[in-house]
């Protein structure tokens, strides 16, 4: 990558320019950056918010069941959450930064403009183009950001926070405006509006280039750049960077010839298989946290008592992130004052308690709701579906295995399931416009494949069938508690592998980072029990996996910090 080379001492009269950082103001660079990586992120969530209650949608979608929509959307997730290796590396050894970015962005585009085509061969050209779009665009955004500043700028973790917030104001703006464009146009409209924000994004980047171009060569006076790597890295999957976690301080600590002569004591291996081990805390983490686009988004969906979709429920996390983040810096800068401060695996393992008590709580709703028998005015007024697990629950009420079978091998002239995980709620008659209730409307189609057998059994079929609703304050309430526990263990992940991994195994254990996310990630596969367990049985299950990483790690606490002394 070409750009104008420059020494410490320009800084000053760069700064001019608005190119490069001063003493005491950011850079006009950063502002870019931020409402580049700001609109990227909206058209990211924007369509991770809609999309697999798209995929399930019997009209404007495929009508797949809930175990399709989580399996491609794990798979997914493990590519976008892989991508950031190849492109960073793509981006440092041929393109640059800001071309990398731009390619990245286009790349968005094409995919968020595809997702707006009705057809299923469009969906996966679509993931295949966001998934090297994000690979090309979400490293090398964050890398740009750290480049505006020479090592040792008091402004640099400041920036990242700035920076940070402006990843969790698109990402929560998104599932809002998605929300009310989906509700007035339907999907495909949203998944444009997706893509007219990255046009957006690209557009910025593309008119303010002058102010973030030149300074990507300060990175040769880096004298720390395994700091950089992991605030860039930390970006790069919309964690937190250190300073979040009131790191900074620490970082400067471990600068300390003596603390790191007690690191570089510890022998190679020591080091290693402590890594391994925050590896495996990070595969479960990312595993349940990342239910929000899937199981959680169908709770919100089905089984949570609000007038909108389980599309607005993904604007709950990053709202919780902008509450908390400055609070726990605070706290943290606090608890530092006096040396009670815990360590960077003691943070963690709270953020995996917190992780598992968020499912606690909706173990509890779920079973609040489960333990519900409906009433004739909510059965009038409710919503219904049929899928795995009711089937065998209405077996067992007496309904024929034969009037199963119709009923969960039924399509339409499209292929789209008739009744096997469709939601059936309040609709309007073609005809004669009048409202048709959930419940008939139900009870009209089991007929229709079934014949007689919606009538015959119709007790059984609304009560098992029927989506029980429970206070949006459950779902509230996990989010907040999951998000601490987020900002808990995400942002000092990167951050200690930098500090720990021996110097020749650093760019490994970084990439290790990246390969335990992804598989957690793809272990979001997890929620293709949603419609075979109860909610209730889903919930704990994750919730106790969650607890009992979070007792390994307070258990290997000691010997942890014997291999990570300083941390």
């Amino acid at each position: 990558m070409s750009a104008n080379v420059g020494t410490i001492d320009d800084i000053g009269a760069m700064d001019n320019t608005g190119a490069i950082a001063g003493e005491s103001k950011h850079p006009k660079g950063l502002y870019v950056l931020f409402g580049t990586e700001m609109w990227e992120r909206f058209s990211f969530y924007s369509m991770l918010a809609l999309f697999t209650l798209y995929l399930r949608d019997p009209a404007q979608g495929f009508g797949w069941t809930a175990t399709q929509a989580t399996s491609l959307y794990a798979n997914y997730l493990m590519f976008v959450y892989a991508s950031p290796l190849i492109g960073g590396l793509i981006a440092d050894k041929i393109t640059g930064y800001r071309k990398a970015v731009m390619i990245g962005g286009v790349f968005f585009m094409i995919g968020h403009g595809l997702l707006s085509i009705p057809a299923l061969w469009a969906v996966y050209a679509a993931l295949t183009c966001l998934v090297i779009g994000n690979g090309f665009f979400k490293p090398n955004v964050s890398t740009m950001v750290g480049n505006l500043y020479p090592e040792g700028s008091p402004l640099k973790d400041r920036a990242y926070n700035i920076f940070y917030m402006g990843i969790n104001v698109g990402a929560m703006t998104a599932p809002i405006v998605m929300e009310i464009v989906k509700a007035y146009f339907g999907f495909h409209a949203a998944f444009a509006v997706a893509a007219f924000g990255m046009l957006i994004s690209v557009g910025i980047l593309w008119y303010f280039k002058n102010l973030v171009e030149n300074p990507a060569v300060l990175n040769s006076l880096s004298n720390n750049e395994t700091l950089q790597s992991a605030d860039s890295a930390a970006t790069a999957v919309d964690a937190p960077p250190h300073g979040v976690s009131h790191q900074n301080e620490s970082e400067q600590t471990m600068a300390n010839n003596a603390r790191q002569d007690r690191m570089n004591a510890v022998p190679d291996w020591k080091r290693v298989l402590a890594l391994i081990v925050i590896f495996a805390i990070v595969i479960v983490f990312w595993m349940v946290f990342h239910q929000n686009g899937s199981t959680l988004t169908y709770w919100a969906d089905d089984n949570t008592a609000w007038n909108v979709s389980g599309t607005i429920s993904n604007s709950i996390n990053p709202f919780w992130i902008i509450a908390l983040t400055f609070p726990l810096v605070w706290f943290w800068g606090l608890l530092a004052k006096r040396g009670l401060e815990p360590s960077t695996p003691t943070k963690m393992a709270i953020g995996m308690m917190l992780t598992g008590l968020s499912f606690f709580i909706l173990y509890f709703a779920a079973t609040q709701g489960e333990g519900q028998k409906p009433t004739s005015e909510q059965l009038a007024g409710g919503s219904f579906r049929i899928n795995e697990r009711v089937a065998g629950n209405l077996k067992a009420d007496g309904v024929p295995q034969d009037v199963l079978d119709k009923i969960l091998v039924a399509k339409d002239a499209d292929g789209k399931n008739l009744i096997n995980d469709v939601k059936f709620s309040v609709k309007e008659d073609e005809t004669t416009k009048q409202k048709i209730s959930g419940e008939q409307h139900f009870i009209d189609v089991v007929n229709g494949v079934a014949p007689g057998a919606g009538t015959q059994y119709r007790d059984a079929f609304l009560q098992r069938s029927y989506l029980f609703q429970v206070s949006p304050f459950w779902l509230i309430l996990a989010y907040a508690v999951i998000s601490l526990g987020e900002l808990m263990l995400s942002p000092m992940g990167l951050s200690l592998v930098s500090k720990v991994a021996p110097i020749r195994m650093r760019g490994l254990l970084m990439g290790g980072w990246f390969v335990a996310t992804a598989i957690g990630n793809k272990l979001t596969m997890i929620g293709i029990y949603w419609s075979i367990w109860y909610q209730s049985s889903f919930f704990i299950v994750l919730g106790a996996m969650a607890i009992v990483m979070s007792i390994v790690l307070f258990i290997l606490l000691k010997p942890l910090k014997r291999a990570m002394p300083g941390v």
